[in-house]
């Protein structure tokens, strides 16, 4: 049975660091993509990041784009967030989503995702 497991959330003060883990387990072999995704109380959620299991290609949000990487570790089956520069409006729960193929897929759409994590808390004070 697939898996997917966050972790590494936290309470941090603005401009601060945090770095997420999604670790998966069972048929990764299938897995093609891994994306974060974030929602925080009240919105829809939101694309944050992706990078194929190849590790060839990543895509950003705007949003993040130079504050946060993603990266992948094949040997260990864990996907990683750093998070640098930290906002308020970054507070949000973090979820990782596998995809397992890529057709059809649209990468910042939730419904791109075969299966999710339960999610990690990220809280950024001001």
């Amino acid at each position: 049975q697939e898996q997917l497991v966050e972790s590494g959330g936290g309470l941090v003060q603005a401009g601060g660091s945090l770095s997420l883990s999604c670790a998966a387990s069972g048929r990764t072999f299938s897995i093609y993509a891994i994306g974060w995704f974030r929602q925080a109380p009240g919105k829809e959620r939101e694309f944050v990041a992706v990078v194929s299991w190849s590790g060839a290609g990543t895509y950003y949000a705007d949003s993040v784009k130079g504050r946060f990487t993603i990266s992948r570790d094949n040997a260990k089956n864990t996907v990683y967030l750093q998070m640098n520069s930290l906002e308020p409006e970054d507070t949000a729960n973090y979820y990782c989503a596998a995809a397992t193929n890529v057709y059809g897929r649209i990468w910042y759409l939730t419904d791109s995702y075969d299966y999710w994590g339960q999610g990690t808390q990220v809280t950024v004070s001001s």
